[in-house]
C-alpha cells in the first residue's frame, strides 16, 4: 500500500481474511487501502495540500466515487462487528482495540479530506486518541498506537488559542509538540504504522517550514519505498530553490 500498489495490498487483505475470518485487522485494512487508493485519485496524497492553514481552510469538498465510500463504510462495520465480538471474551484483545483504533481514525481522515467535516472529523479523531490510549495501557509496546493520540494531538495544538480553549473543554488535549513527540515515537518504533508517522511528520514539517527535516523523513520514505513516486516528488520540489 505504500507504494501505491492498492491492487495488490487489496489481494494480500482479501487473502488474511479468508485465513482469519475472525480478526478485525483484516477488514479494517481493506478499509484503509480503499481510502488512500481514493486519496490518490483526487490528489490528497500530496504534501502541498497542507503546507499551511489557508490552503488547508481553501480546500474544495471533493467527489467521492460512491461505490468505494460504501466498500469503506461496510469494511469498517465489518471489522467493528469483528472487534466488538471479540472485546466481549476478552476486553483486552490486542486486536480488537487496534483495529476500533484504526477504523476511528479512518474515519476521521475521511470525514476531513473528502468530505471536508472538520469538526466531526475532530471528533472520530478524539476517539481514535481515547482507544489508543486505552490499548497502550494494556499494551505499552504497541507503539502504532501512539499515532492516533499523537495526531490528535497536533492537530487540536495547531488550532487557534480560542479553539484550543474550547477543545479541552470537550475532554481533547491540545499539544502540538507532544503529539510531534508522538508521531516520532511511531516512525521510529512502530510496526505498520511506521511510514505513515513520518509521512505524517513531513507534513507537520512542511506546515512548519522546517524544509530539512521534512527532507530527512522523505528521503527515508523514498529509500524503503521506491516505487512510490510521490516522495521523490516532493523531495525535488522541498529543494527546487525558491
Amino acid at each position: 500500500m505504500y507504494n501505491l500498489d492498492f491492487a495488490q495490498a487489496q489481494r494480500d487483505f482479501t487473502v488474511f481474511q479468508q485465513q482469519h475470518a475472525d480478526n478485525p485487522i483484516g477488514p479494517v485494512s481493506e478499509a484503509a487501502d480503499l481510502l488512500f487508493s481514493e486519496f490518490q485519485r483526487l490528489g490528497v496524497l500530496e504534501t502541498q495540500f497542507y503546507e499551511n492553514d489557508s490552503a488547508f481552510a481553501a480546500r474544495n469538498k471533493l467527489t467521492a466515487d460512491p461505490t468505494v465510500r460504501d466498500r469503506f463504510n461496510a469494511a469498517l462495520a465489518q471489522s467493528d462487528k469483528l472487534a466488538r465480538a471479540r472485546l466481549a471474551t476478552n476486553s483486552n484483545d490486542h486486536d480488537a482495540l487496534f483495529a476500533l483504533t484504526l477504523a476511528s481514525g479512518l474515519r476521521a481522515d475521511y470525514l476531513a479530506l473528502i468530505e471536508k467535516r472538520n469538526m466531526a472529523s475532530l471528533r472520530y479523531a478524539k476517539q481514535a486518541s481515547q482507544l489508543g490510549n486505552q490499548l497502550l495501557a494494556l499494551h505499552p509496546d504497541c507503539y502504532d498506537a501512539h499515532l492516533a493520540s499523537g495526531v490528535s494531538r497536533y492537530l487540536t495544538g495547531s488550532l487557534a488559542a480560542p479553539l484550543r480553549w474550547l477543545v479541552r473543554l470537550g475532554g481533547a488535549n491540545p499539544d502540538k509538540l507532544g503529539g510531534i513527540a508522538e508521531l516520532q515515537l511511531t516512525a521510529e518504533r512502530g510496526e505498520l504504522l511506521a511510514p505513515f508517522a513520518r509521512i505524517l511528520l513531513a507534513i507537520a514539517y512542511v506546515r512548519d517550514k522546517n524544509k530539512d527535516r521534512a527532507l530527512v523523513e522523505l528521503q527515508k520514505l523514498q529509500k524503503q519505498f521506491p516505487a512510490n513516486p510521490l516522495f521523490s516528488i516532493e523531495i525535488a520540489r522541498l529543494e527546487k530553490p525558491q
